[in-house]
């Protein structure tokens, strides 16, 4: 399997079976890969039906290949760009926070210090 796939290589597959947990993709006509219910995209996915079907030409990167169990781990996610967080005017703070679903802590970091530095002021000496 090494021989043919490498873990970081992206490749493009077809979807062949639709699981709750996830989607099996088939990279070429011996070796498919699971493609986790939490890779499929950016954010949080209820329903894989509703972002994936069967037949479906998808992109995928190489997460991880168990040559001992004969398994690849899959990731159409890591081959899309995230989405950029959009600002509605007159949300405030804590609903933000609340709808934002699953965010990096790279995502996140610039947003913390920005809060860190308006409370600053607001501690008394």
């Amino acid at each position: 399997m090494t021989e043919k796939f490498e873990t970081g290589q992206i490749l493009e597959g077809k979807v062949t079976g639709i699981q709750p947990y996830g989607a099996f993709v088939a990279l070429d006509e011996e070796i498919q890969g699971l493609v986790h219910i939490s890779e499929v995209t950016h954010g949080y996915v209820k329903d894989i039906h509703d972002h994936l079907a069967v037949g479906d030409t998808v992109n995928v990167k190489i997460l991880n290949i168990d040559e001992a169990n004969n398994k690849v781990s899959l990731s159409i996610r890591a081959t899309e760009e995230a989405p950029k967080k959009e600002s509605k005017p007159g949300n405030n703070k804590a609903q933000e926070d609340t709808n934002a679903g699953f965010n990096t802590l790279k995502d996140k970091l610039e947003e913390w210090i920005e809060q860190s530095k308006e409370r600053e002021g607001t501690f008394k000496k």
